[in-house]
């Protein structure tokens, strides 16, 4: 339990730092769910019970003022700690003693008080809930009035936890690392198995590394391993992951879901790469010159990959669909300018080509593969991505600008990860270059730094 709450606090810190758009938001029921239709009914009757309580004779209001109470703690809740003039002013306006002997005096103005907490609410809110507002001050039932501004409230205090999130998100970014850091090793001493996948993950490059260094030794000279190498990779091969079925190492739990995103994206990249790859080659000399064409062909590609991850995904029907239309704007395009269209032999042949790629060991498909591999093995060895793009291999012209925006955004979550966890990954790899020992005397002389 401590080592899932210290994970927890890990994961919400960090998606605070990092992800700029991260907000919270209330949880809504599924539509037609029983959860939703149970709360429903029980919402409406506990109102319909407030509502023939004020409409009896003589009315009944201790309901409507354990209402007033709690909606007096909410906006009380809402106040920093200078707001002393309008807490008093709360208090005494939302006294319910008082409001107890003017209800048995009959004295008590319930639209007076709703009206009160109205124009409060109207004081503390976020502009964008002035529109709440106005429609609370416009609304004539005393009971729907009360509903609403609990609704409105519930609002309210989601806009506070957001406004004290956006607040605290510099503070975490200069605190990340070192927070990250002491957390997971509170996780480690907790669960001393938290790091099994990761060992696996960088053990895999580990041994294709001594392979290749085997490989290409001179005479029997000892292979020399180059730890960095190693780790960028292991980080490489994030982007090849098959996110459905293979668990990811615990320290990149937390970007799990933009490794992912990135990952999806790029696949689809991949694609349109190697589609335009297929035309030059094919259609190219007929095309040459017109950019136009060459940026429609790239939308409808990508608009037709669009969700290509999903497993109900028929990407070899796609890319078919992908060569017709292909065919299509190509034709259009020389009919518009007095040419003769592309013959039957060549549209079968780029139709053909286009399906192929399917398939995993497709020469074009592995080319394009082993040059996005390149660029972004070349961008992790820079020391500041975005001041300095490495160069773009030849065929990915096509993609450049959404290569280099996801190559930045691949490379932060790598650099970030890298000064939160390094001290992790060298222990690691101590252990597997150098055994158990050198690992204890590492971790020994990490713990008294």
């Amino acid at each position: 339990m401590a080592a899932a709450r210290n994970l927890a606090d890990m994961t919400l810190a960090h998606e605070i730092a990092v992800n700029e758009n991260f907000q919270l938001k209330q949880d809504a029921l599924p539509e037609n769910s029983l959860a939703r239709r149970v709360k429903h009914i029980v919402h409406q009757a506990f109102w319909d019970v407030l509502e023939s309580e004020l409409n009896a004779e003589p009315p009944e209001y201790e309901h409507a003022i354990k209402l007033f109470e709690e909606i007096r703690e909410i906006l009380l809740s809402f106040l920093t700690p200078g707001g002393n003039r309008l807490r008093n002013q709360i208090c005494e306006v939302l006294d319910t003693d008082l409001i107890r002997q003017q209800a048995e005096h009959s004295a008590v103005d319930i639209q007076g008080l709703a009206n009160y907490v109205i124009s409060t609410m109207g004081k503390l809110c976020a502009p964008v809930r002035d529109d709440d507002i106005r429609e609370l001050k416009s609304t004539g039932n005393i009971v729907e009035v009360l509903r609403q501004i609990f609704h409105v409230l519930d609002l309210m205090k989601m806009d506070m936890v957001n406004f004290t999130i956006r607040s605290l998100r510099p503070h975490l970014q200069r605190q990340l690392v070192d927070y990250e850091r002491t957390k997971f090793q509170e996780i480690l001493e907790e669960t001393p198995s938290a790091l099994d996948q990761t060992t696996e993950w960088i053990k895999e490059s580990v041994n294709e590394e001594l392979l290749s260094l085997s490989e290409t030794a001179e005479n029997n000279s000892k292979p020399s391993l180059r730890p960095t190498l190693v780790l960028n990779n292991s980080y490489l091969k994030l982007l090849q992951w098959d996110y459905q079925k293979k668990e990811l190492p615990e320290t990149l739990m937390t970007d799990g879901a933009r490794l992912q995103e990135l990952t999806e994206k790029l696949n689809q990249l991949k694609l349109i790469a190697c589609l335009s790859l297929i035309t030059n080659s094919i259609v190219g000399a007929i095309t040459e010159g017109l950019p136009d064409l060459a940026n429609r062909l790239k939308r409808v590609s990508a608009v037709l990959l669009e969700g290509m991850n999903k497993e109900t995904f028929n990407l070899k029907e796609v890319l078919n669909s992908i060569g017709v239309q292909t065919c299509a704007e190509v034709n259009k395009t020389l009919m518009e300018r007095g040419l003769p269209t592309l013959n039957a032999e060549v549209q079968a042949n780029l139709v053909g080509q286009f399906s192929s790629i399917e398939e995993e060991e497709n020469p074009i498909r592995s080319l394009i593969d082993k040059r996005i591999q390149l660029y972004m093995k070349n961008l992790l060895c820079l020391p500041s991505p975005q001041k300095c793009m490495p160069p773009m291999p030849g065929g990915l012209a096509v993609i450049q600008q959404e290569l280099e925006v996801l190559g930045c955004q691949y490379a932060n979550i790598v650099n970030l990860n890298k000064q939160v966890y390094g001290p992790f990954y060298a222990n690691i790899l101590r252990k597997l270059l150098f055994g158990e020992e050198a690992t204890g005397k590492a971790e020994a002389s990490s713990s008294a730094n």
